[in-house]
């Protein structure tokens, strides 16, 4: 620890932060152990540029001469002449094992009013199943189709990461082989107040963030993701997010476009309905593919622009689903040092001088982060840009109740997959409005799209009297099946 000590009070001297040492001489072998081990995470250079170009200078926003809509791939029609061929190129590279899956679960369910990973929360209205199974379960069903293994690399924080390891291993990794799925911890960074000094917040320990989902450009190769992809003959990474129940883990569609035009990243988008919508807009600025964040579209005032008509006309809202081929990860990591990074004035709690909690009442500090759709501006063949119908894509878990909710998930369910059940020939009882007034969920396992469950309802007139739940097996139950 002597030696490891020396070197960090060097870096914390030599970058103006020497004084997280304040409590040193208070501190016990296991506090002085965890103050090392957050300072050994710290890229001192790093943070020394971030907090010159962005704190102490306050630097103006990107200009750009044109901003325009992003080409876009309309939502996929069987009747379009390359449905058929972009379906048929990634079923077959589903079915030569080229596709991995990598998901981004690093956060905690605590605005769900859930003690836990947000993964391990039991979104499933009626049988109570959690997002992380919602997920495997179609893992498990893709594996079954194309004959395939989908190997699955899952993303997560030092805050929720041991709980998730041991809620998969409590679960026997939901029936999917442990030799297939990998977990790596993304890394922190250190908070800094208005004059770029690090925080404290506690005597042992530095305020810190997650680095922001593009964090996982770097962990890819510094956890080995891409050196095991590559061992397994996988040319192509499936991202997605854990809050997100009803995304499509390894669509055909998807990928076989991502494979026909040669794309380094493809991204999936749904159309805004109101300009101020909380996602990302996908655009072209001076003819280079940009995301920019919700959060900074009052810099861009042409992003809130709407038609005659009313409609949003940088429409294609981004739902945080892309494709990374494995090739282009590795070389956005080998010049990382210039991936942009954002910050967000916060209110962030520390400890003063003299050890006493401050919880300030107004932002007095910054976060910094990176996010994985500025990847998008590094490729070198053009991105795909796919346009999608959020119900059964994109319903996005951020709150218990209102917008983006667990109960808005929850109905989004019913609704969805009660045109599942109409199809298949069985009236699905509705109020006035159109919407069930029955629970229903179908699992995955059974069917993981609309044609699978009329070709396997043959039908069969399924009770709707109640809440239905289907099983993987096609009974209904009343309760989750884990078999």
């Amino acid at each position: 620890m002597a030696e490891n000590e020396q070197e960090l009070r060097a870096a914390a001297r030599e970058f103006g932060q020497e004084h997280v040492f304040h409590f040193w001489d208070s501190l016990d072998e296991a506090g002085r152990a965890s103050l090392l081990h957050d300072l050994g995470q710290v890229d001192f250079k790093l943070m020394a540029r971030l907090a010159k170009e962005w704190i102490l200078n306050k630097p103006e926003p990107e200009h750009f001469k044109e901003i325009s809509p992003v080409p876009v791939i309309p939502k996929t029609d069987p009747s379009r002449p390359d449905a058929q061929e972009a379906w048929e190129a990634g079923e077959a590279a589903l079915r030569a094992g080229r596709v991995g899956l990598f998901l981004v679960a690093g956060g905690q369910g605590t605005r769900l009013g859930f003690d836990g990973p947000k993964g391990s929360y039991p979104i499933g209205g009626i049988t109570g199943k959690t997002l992380f199974e919602y997920h495997a379960d179609k893992v498990v069903a893709l594996q079954r189709t194309y004959g395939c293994v989908l190997p699955w690399y899952i993303m997560v924080s030092e805050a929720n990461g041991p709980a998730t390891e041991a809620f998969f291993r409590d679960n026997d990794c939901f029936g999917l082989n442990a030799k297939d799925i990998a977990f790596l911890t993304q890394r922190m960074v250190p908070c800094m107040d208005e004059n770029g000094k690090f925080l404290l917040e506690r005597s042992d320990h530095l305020a810190m963030n997650p680095n922001g989902h593009g964090g996982c450009l770097t962990a890819m190769v510094e956890c080995g993701v891409l050196d095991d992809a590559r061992s397994r003959g996988v040319d192509f990474l499936s991202y997605f997010q854990v809050d997100n129940w009803a995304v499509k883990v390894a669509d055909p569609y998807f990928i076989g476009y991502h494979v026909l035009r040669g794309s380094s990243m493809s991204s999936k988008n749904h159309r805004k309905h109101f300009p101020r919508e909380a996602v990302g807009v996908h655009c072209l600025c001076d003819g280079e593919y940009r995301v920019i964040e919700y959060s900074e579209l009052d810099i861009y005032p042409q992003l809130l622009e709407t038609d005659s008509e009313g409609k949003v006309v940088y429409y294609a809202g981004n739902p945080a689903i892309h494709i990374l081929s494995v090739d282009f990860v590795q070389q956005v990591y080998e010049k990382f040092d210039e991936f942009p990074w954002h910050l967000a004035h916060k209110k962030i709690a520390y400890i003063d001088d003299s050890g006493a909690l401050v919880l300030p009442e107004k932002p007095n500090g910054y976060k910094f982060e990176t996010f994985v759709f500025d990847a998008l501006r590094f490729a070198t063949h053009p991105p795909v840009a796919l346009e999608i119908d959020p119900p059964g894509e994109y319903t996005p878990t951020k709150q218990f109740d209102g917008e983006n909710s667990v109960v808005e998930a929850r109905a989004s369910m019913s609704r969805y997959w009660s045109h599942w059940l109409d199809a298949a020939g069985t009236t699905v009882p509705r109020d006035s409005a159109g919407n069930p007034t029955i629970a229903i969920e179908i699992s995955p396992r059974f069917a993981l799209t609309q044609e699978q469950f009329v070709t396997k309802s043959k039908a069969k007139p399924w009770p709707v009297t109640q809440d239905l739940y289907i099983d993987g097996s096609g009974v209904v139950r009343a309760s989750i099946n884990r078999n």
